[in-house]
């Protein structure tokens, strides 16, 4: 499997989501938003969901790398909830390329968790924020290979 950059890799978990992912609510085909869209990544065709996507090139973990905490700490204090979220794990095990994605409805604010990066970091002092104890949450099982 040749690595990918974030970027790389983060568009293409959104468009494997979008081909290989129906809707969990309705059933009908997802769409991916475009670029530099606010909290969400995918949305569906024929009802009003949307979701988050996050791409790691790795087995199923519990900590994954979210975003930019600005957003999501506005929307959250606003009384809105985390956007619901796929995660989309690629492995290569044996020479046998993996893959799994979970499907997770709710993810509780405790389980966000802020950070900040260096001074010294591309983008210093940028305000991140990671996904925490996930393998702690209620999820589907959407796709496994």
């Amino acid at each position: 499997m040749l690595k990918k950059s974030k970027k790389e890799s983060g568009n293409s978990g959104e468009q494997e989501i979008v081909n290989i992912v129906p809707c969990p609510n309705c059933g009908k085909m997802l769409m991916k938003l475009p670029p530099n869209y606010p909290l969400y990544d995918v949305q569906c065709t024929g009802c009003s969901f949307r979701a988050q996507v996050k791409t790691n090139q790795s087995k199923p973990k519990s900590v994954v790398f979210g975003a930019g905490w600005q957003i999501m700490n506005k929307v959250l204090k606003s009384g809105y909830m985390t956007p619901s979220l796929f995660l989309n794990f690629k492995w290569s095990e044996k020479g046998e390329e993996k893959q799994e994605i979970k499907f997770y409805p709710f993810v509780p604010k405790k389980n966000l968790s802020n950070y900040k990066l260096s001074k010294t970091a591309r983008r210093a002092n940028y305000e991140m924020f990671v996904y925490k104890d996930m393998d702690k949450l209620p999820h589907f099982l959407v796709y496994r290979k």
